[in-house]
């Protein structure tokens, strides 16, 4: 399988072990990873603050960039959320747009759906709490929500129950927003933190010592918490927990 991998902004710039925990993963399940250099941010932020001319020409630069590819993957479910849920503004009808959709997936969607990844040789002996990123969750599906009745599941769970001596801690409010939300986290600083200090209090009485996400924003955002406060909780992404990382 050949892969285009998108890195997000924040992963390249501040957390580039995430990026390489994801190549070696798909390297491992067979897949060809290519990681074009041309590429550039997504376009979210811009969108998010309503900026649609800045957008627009980022997400043609990205249909541009990662058509020729079989498929797309980037560790990051509100970057693939953006794609397929809110290019089409800016995309609808051109060659290409509608592949491009269906063919950009979220890191733990692609393992679980795609390659149907069944064992992983890492043992990671400790308490995890998996965060549910709201993007992930509720654009893309990627486990049930409370607030809706049906069977429960969980693709990054599924993948976090194949590490040996891994145990995931029980949370009393297992899919409530961290308070980040992109730009939300400027305009609303107050209550982003509020909401922050709720999700992070959840892990912490849960008795979380490893705090994972498929989100790295997410993560971002608890771990400065964590940090202020002295809190003992490590903060990783669930592909560098998935590639073998330590603690």
């Amino acid at each position: 399988m050949q892969v285009g991998l998108f890195i997000p902004c924040y992963v390249d710039q501040l957390f580039p072990r995430v990026g390489m925990a994801t190549v070696e993963l798909l390297e491992r399940c067979g897949c060809t990873v290519e990681f074009p250099q041309a590429q550039t941010c997504c376009g979210q932020p811009m969108a998010n603050t309503g900026c649609t001319n800045e957008a627009r020409p980022l997400a043609e630069r990205f249909l541009e960039i990662f058509a020729p590819y079989q498929y797309v993957v980037a560790p990051s479910g509100s970057c693939v959320a953006m794609v397929r849920h809110h290019y089409d503004e800016y995309l609808e009808g051109k060659p290409g747009f509608a592949e491009l959709k269906a063919k950009t997936f979220e890191l733990c969607e692609f393992l679980v759906d795609v390659v149907g990844l069944k064992a992983v040789d890492v043992r990671f002996p400790h308490r995890v709490g998996l965060h549910q990123s709201c993007h992930g969750l509720r654009e893309l599906r990627l486990g049930s929500s409370s607030e809706l009745v049906g069977a429960s599941f969980g693709k990054a769970q599924q993948l976090l129950n194949l590490v040996d001596g891994l145990q995931l801690t029980t949370l009393k409010r297992p899919d409530e927003c961290c308070g980040f939300g992109g730009t939300f986290a400027v305009a609303e600083e107050a209550v982003s933190c509020m909401m922050g200090e709720d999700r992070v209090f959840d892990h912490e009485q849960a008795g979380t010592e490893v705090l994972t996400a498929n989100d790295m924003s997410c993560l971002m955002h608890m771990q400065g918490i964590i940090r202020r406060d002295k809190k003992p909780i490590r903060v990783m992404h669930i592909a560098e927990i998935l590639a073998g990382d330590r603690v």
